[in-house]
């Protein structure tokens, strides 16, 4: 793969800005910086361990930002960290085991079914507003959110698209009710998985650095400085342009796998 151009580059760095914006305000940045590094050239699964690591710092802003709800989160929750961590781990080895071929057909679907998952995201948050902790609380119910999580992880390490709102629906049925403090929890969640999926990338040379360093860079200058003017902006609206993307996305994804390229 031939050394990015400083326009290359400079593209990929936006894609991560913008990803770190749309994800302080409405989540789904993901949809937005994968497919980028994908029409600059590099193959699917190499745009894939990129994005994790060049989007992974972005997330260390959010649990800055959700310090306070993070200490009001019960220590039985912690647990659900192993299983974030071995899931994470155990996807991205299942990527590295992936033929490209087989990665480059499974893309579509993976962004069709991220895109489903970000447009029911309001209806999945509105019942979890209103879930009866009291009755889902238990060591019955933290045994089936621990294997759940077990299951969202993996598929975070391998892909990672829309994992946020299915932990979201696992907090919520072991008794989270504070939709603050759900969404600290899932960052934490998510920056393990992530970060132990990069470090496996990275040992394994799937990552493009220079793409991924420029993203870095991108992603926290989204996360800190574009969201506070991403949030002047209408949230329905950011909603709307993500599942656009994602839908767009799945198309010109299906059409060039079936047509070629």
């Amino acid at each position: 793969m031939p050394a990015p151009d400083f326009l290359h580059l400079g593209l990929a760095f936006l894609a991560a800005l913008l990803a770190g914006a749309i994800n302080s305000v409405a989540g789904g940045g993901t949809m937005i910086s994968f497919p980028v590094l994908v029409a600059l050239g590099l193959p699917p699964v190499i745009a894939n361990a990129t994005n994790t690591v060049g989007i992974w710092p972005g997330s260390v802003g959010s649990i800055w930002g959700f310090r306070r709800e993070l200490a009001r989160i019960p220590r039985a929750m912690r647990w659900l960290i192993i299983p974030a961590l071995a899931g994470g781990a155990a996807g991205a080895m299942l990527l590295r085991l992936t033929p490209p071929g087989v990665f480059e057909r499974l893309v579509p679907w993976l962004i069709l079914f991220a895109t489903l998952l970000f447009i029911l995201r309001e209806p999945i948050q509105r019942r979890l507003r209103t879930v009866d902790g009291a009755v889902h609380a238990g060591p019955r119910w933290m045994a089936l959110a621990i294997t759940a999580q077990v299951a969202v992880a993996v598929y975070g390490g391998y892909f990672g698209a829309g994992m946020s709102i299915m932990m979201l629906s696992i907090l919520g049925v072991i008794g989270m009710t504070d939709i603050l403090e759900m969404s600290a929890m899932t960052s934490l969640l998510a920056l393990m998985i992530n970060g132990v999926a990069g470090l496996i990338f990275a040992q394994a040379g799937l990552v493009a650095w220079p793409y991924a360093l420029a993203m870095a860079v991108g992603a926290v200058a989204g996360g800190y400085g574009a969201a506070g003017i991403a949030r002047r902006v209408s949230k329905k609206l950011v909603q709307r342009f993500v599942i656009f993307i994602g839908l767009t996305i799945t198309a010109v994804m299906f059409v060039r796998i079936t047509f070629g390229r």
